[in-house]
């Protein structure tokens, strides 16, 4: 009998499509229940300011209107945990459900308002009078800090790591470099904005919360804490999900609000968040300001590296604690060796809204800032720019890697990669010998055209474990349970074909149930680019443990042993004889009843759990190769070609992972040219709807060229994965801002993000007036 056909590393098409295409999706906003109630937030009008007084009088005798809360009916309630555990110092900086004595960013919630219907709960929020003694706001994170409460500053932390003689390496330079960066405050922008609707069902004593959630085990333990109940009193329910990217499924003020009020007024509590809401309240994130300086010989290596940086962490610490500062240090020194390193890192709060995490946090900035460095480097010593990332890259011999950093908890060390190849079937790929002659004829004949590049590591699979349960049924139809979560990516279709690649039968018959709580005890959910590594793993420890039983009990019915005996499309057959008798799953399954006469001393049911275990996170990488045409006028930049070239160990699903990485250049193009949120004088955002807030439409959005390799398979998990989840995003700010620099004849110039028109045109001009030409 020949092998079965392999599923795992096949562009299969998605499971999740065909219900999304025919309209047959179920969003949070597409739930409903009878005598729901829908709540209405009253937020802030101010940046800063004393809380006086709230008056719902009017509110409460308005139509349709249930009940009205400010801070002072939920005054029992403490601030939102951190969802891992945070240290100490951060926690007098959590934020409330409602604010009770100061005012703290405009968008932050102030009152909550209940009623029959949407509109009539829109209608009374704006009857609410908020007296307020209002104060200026702090706005820049790098400037002295001030008070944020009694006893405590607005610089909650100052995170400091690093290793080897800094000193040495700058006493023995050749040269020191130094940059000042700043990487501008952006956040995802997903297609469905935030919602959640609760229910309370008495009869059962369970609060469900229905809505994004990917993390929903660490969500339900912190509702459960927060209320008072057992975890197993909290259940929560995810549904399709329309973009995550790390600004959704964490738990906010109104997560936590719609749970009080159903268990408080007894009736189901829905919120759905409007755009200009989302824009002002969700998560930011991104704002950096670097003061770097390198210590390099006379080649270009560098000997040490020494990093200062503001991160603008808005008004409050949510959920993720200091994540992204931890993230951006432990990532900044990327593929090259950088033999001594010291990074401090200030988390201060200013007046706007809280940051925390968004795709590739910490990493997006850090690739900026260092890329940035190494293309300084090249041309301040009158060096290629390629040459240099050459010698200091770390060399497939050098692998595994161990740098004396942490993140997330783990020592970062690098478990495999061959970087210098990467960089060489990048630049074949895009053909840069040939670009490099044509960007010189397009600049002769008077065009502003130049190509950039970045090179980045990328983390994912945190551990420390996950665990999936996967069952047969006497139909031969498989389900798999996990407590992973979907945010889009494509992750019911992975499992599936790793289940199904493993079992030996159709992935179209893997029913994967994710992101209820109630199905099965323990999970960490789809975040840290996590889900093909940890859960992946999971699931085919669980698979193999379901073949070795289908395969024991197939043995006795067809007397043969184990290991002659192979199984395919759901049917155990001899591995060498064609004709011969075969079984099928769903027949193994009902020989393993409780009643079956064959169970023996077997455990009932085909069914078994798997859990994977990891110390270490894998390191992925990539190369990205922008190029660019500047208008020498407006300084409009538009993006011509973008290659991103990137080494996954192994592919589950190509397509899929090619998909990731086109849509994370989506993202990364937004914040490394449009998107930008802005505040005036008084704090006051001034990018709250879609037409302030720049995102790239599909004109300026080219096809990526995307070159998926697999050199370098992971050692830490059976099927060598590695995520590709962020890879697609970490390097366009870098790779861009080298492009613009080449096209302009300006090295070094772009040092902040986004790289606006009137950024541009402001070097532009700088330029001209310099060299005497004219003025702008």
């Amino acid at each position: 009998m020949s092998s079965p056909a392999r599923v795992l590393g096949r562009s299969v098409p998605r499971l999740e499509d065909l219900p999304l295409v025919r309209g047959h999706g179920q969003f949070v906003a597409d739930i409903a229940f009878p005598h729901q109630l829908h709540m209405r937030l009253v937020r802030s009008p101010y940046a800063h300011a004393e809380l006086r007084s709230v008056d719902v009088t009017a509110a409460l005798a308005a139509p349709g209107v249930v009940a009205v809360w400010t801070g002072a009916n939920i005054a029992d309630l403490p601030p939102i945990d951190f969802r891992d555990p945070a240290g100490e110092a951060l926690r007098p900086y959590r934020q409330p459900l409602l604010a009770r004595h100061r005012l703290r960013y405009v968008g932050e919630p102030v009152a909550a308002v209940f009623a029959c219907d949407a509109y009539l709960a829109e209608d009374a929020a704006d009857l609410v009078s908020v007296s307020v003694d209002e104060l200026s706001p702090l706005l820049d994170a790098a400037a002295a800090p001030g008070s944020f409460s009694q006893g405590h500053s607005t610089e909650a932390t100052v995170l400091r790591a690093g290793y080897g003689d800094l000193d040495g390496a700058f006493t023995a330079a050749h040269a020191v470099v130094e940059l000042d960066l700043t990487i501008g405050r952006h956040s995802a922008v997903p297609l469905e904005t935030r919602g959640a609707l609760a229910r309370y069902d008495a009869a059962r004593d369970v609060l469900e919360l229905y809505g994004a959630a990917k993390v929903p085990h660490r969500n339900r333990d912190a509702l459960a804490r927060m209320l008072g109940r057992s975890a197993a009193a909290v259940v929560l329910k995810e549904g399709n999900t329309g973009g995550g990217f790390g600004v959704r499924g964490e738990l906010y003020p109104e997560d936590f609000l719609v749970c009080l009020a159903t268990l408080r007024l007894g009736r189901p509590i829905k919120w759905i968040e409007d755009r200009r809401e989302h824009l002002m309240a969700a998560n930011h994130s991104r704002q950096q300001r670097h003061r770097v300086r390198a210590a390099i010989d006379a080649t270009g290596v560098i000997l040490g590296l020494d990093d200062e940086f503001w991160l603008d962490q808005g008004a409050y610490v949510r959920t993720h604690g200091a994540r992204v500062p931890e993230m951006t240090i432990a990532m900044l020194p990327g593929p090259y060796r950088i033999p001594a390193y010291r990074a401090v890192g200030h988390f201060r709060l200013t007046n706007k809204t809280p940051a925390a995490t968004y795709r590739a946090p910490g990493r997006y900035e850090g690739t900026f800032v260092r890329e940035r460095l190494m293309d300084v480097v090249a041309d301040q010593l009158g060096l290629d720019r390629l040459t240099v990332r050459r010698r200091n890259l770390i060399a497939a011999a050098e692998m595994p890697f161990s740098r004396p950093l942490n993140a997330l908890g783990t020592e970062v060390v690098y478990d495999s990669g061959d970087y210098p190849l990467l960089l060489d079937k990048a630049l074949t790929q895009i053909g840069w010998t040939a670009l490099q002659l044509e960007l010189q004829r397009r600049r002769v004949a008077g065009e502003l055209v130049g190509a950039g590049t970045a090179m980045f590591v990328e983390k994912g699979g945190l551990g420390p474990m996950d665990g999936t349960r996967i069952t047969v049924d006497t139909t031969g139809a498989v389900e798999l349970v996990t407590g992973g979560s979907s945010v889009g990516q494509g992750f019911i279709t992975a499992m599936a074909q790793i289940c199904a690649d493993t079992l030996g039968v159709d992935y179209r018959r893997v029913r994967v149930v994710l992101g209820q709580t109630d199905r099965i005890q323990y999970g960490i959910g789809a975040h840290a680019s996590r889900a093909s590594v940890m859960t992946g793993g999971a699931t085919h420890i669980a698979a193999l443990k379901v073949r070795a039983k289908a395969l024991d009990m197939a043995a006795e019915l067809l007397q043969a042993a184990p290991k002659e005996l192979d199984i395919a499309d759901g049917v155990v057959r001899h591995r060498d004889r064609r004709g011969g008798p075969s079984i099928a799953l769903g027949d193994i399954a009902r020989h393993l009843a409780p009643d079956s006469l064959l169970l023996g001393d077997r455990d009932p049911g085909l069914t078994a759990e798997g859990w994977f275990r990891t110390d270490h996170m894998t390191y992925a990488y990539g190369v990205h190769i922008g190029v660019v045409r500047v208008d020498p006028e407006t300084g409009h930049v538009a993006v011509e070609r973008f290659l991103i070239a990137y080494d996954i160990g192994r592919a589950i699903n190509p397509m899929m992972a090619r998909g990731q990485l086109a849509g994370g250049f989506a993202q990364g193009l937004g914040g490394a040219l449009y998107e930008e949120f802005l505040y005036d004088e008084r704090g006051e955002p001034l990018c709250t709807t879609l037409a302030e807030y720049a995102l790239p439409n599909a004109c300026d959005v080219p096809a990526v060229e995307i070159l998926l390799t697999e050199d370098a398979p992971s050692p830490l998990n059976p099927l060598g994965i590695k995520s590709v989840g962020e890879g697609g995003i970490t390097g366009v700010g870098a790779a861009l801002a080298a492009a613009i620099d080449d096209a302009i004849g300006l090295p070094g110039a772009v040092t902040e993000l986004p790289a606006t028109p009137r950024r541009i045109r402001i070097l532009l001009c700088a330029a001209r007036e310099r060299d005497g030409r004219w003025h702008c």
